[in-house]
């Protein structure tokens, strides 16, 4: 992207959106977002390849869902930059007449996935806070786009562990399974504490750069999908979860940080 700004975009400060942008190899970042990124990737470099990771099993996940069933709507939490590969991308390639919304509580986003998007009539960004589902459910822009009559592809990709416990993200999550009808698929990924001295240490150097958040056990990432049928092969590490190709080596502790699943509501 040009370092030229979009108009109310402060380039003084990095975006944590924009930064992940770069950090995935995306284009919608200016220099001072490299520059920070520059420095999480010395500080922090197993992170980077988690990020990889998540990115690589949420286009997995879509184009299972877009190829192989009649899902032609999605509604992506969180989703930060519309960078590359991104949900509506991918799905479209699948099935043009596909339409997605993006929702995320950064004005940041919003003025770049409106700028962007600007052409897209099958596409749109709503600022959002996903801890307050009614007001997200009942708004416009949403509705001119999602048929809650029909089946809904639900994205919640590493977005719940921002949420702290008394900000109830199984209320978010039982929302949206009642919001949405049979045949609806949830698609979530998730940080992962393996209450163990070496995991826990680096889960204290990722949460001291994201400031805010709940890892939460395999237990409690499963209860995240109460009331869904998970789908093959379970809810695992990011990158073996439908990997395109089969992993020869052992992965690494950060890549076992971050875990993925697929459900379907009966």
């Amino acid at each position: 992207m040009s370092d030229e700004a979009i108009p109310g975009i402060d380039l003084s400060r990095p975006s944590i959106a924009r930064t992940y942008d770069y950090l995935i190899g995306g284009k919608d970042n200016y220099a001072v977002d490299r520059e920070f990124g520059d420095e999480f990737i010395v500080k922090l470099p197993g992170a980077v390849q988690m990020a990889v990771d998540n990115r690589q099993a949420l286009v997995r996940a879509i184009g299972d869902i877009a190829g192989t069933t009649g899902i032609r709507q999605f509604i992506d939490f969180g989703s930060g930059l519309p960078t590359a590969d991104n949900v509506h991308q991918v799905a479209e390639r699948h099935a043009p007449e596909t339409r997605v919304v993006y929702v995320d509580n950064d004005p940041i986003v919003l003025a770049h996935g409106r700028a962007l998007l600007a052409e897209n009539d099958h596409t749109v960004v709503i600022q959002a806070d996903l801890r307050r589902p009614r007001a997200i459910r009942e708004d416009p822009d949403l509705l001119r786009l999602i048929d809650f009559d029909r089946p809904v592809g639900v994205i919640l990709s590493a977005v719940l562990h921002h949420l702290n416990d008394d900000e109830d993200p199984y209320g978010v999550m039982r929302f949206w399974r009642e919001a949405v009808p049979s045949g609806s698929y949830f698609f979530i990924s998730h940080f992962r504490s393996r209450r163990d001295p070496e995991s826990a240490k680096l889960e204290g150097l990722l949460q001291g750069s994201l400031g805010r958040g709940r890892w939460r056990t395999d237990e409690e990432i499963a209860a995240l999908f109460e009331g869904l049928d998970i789908l093959e092969p379970g809810i695992r590490p990011a990158a073996e979860w439908r990997p395109a190709l089969e992993h020869r080596s052992a992965l690494t502790i950060w890549q076992q940080l971050l875990v993925a699943g697929l459900a379907v509501k009966p």
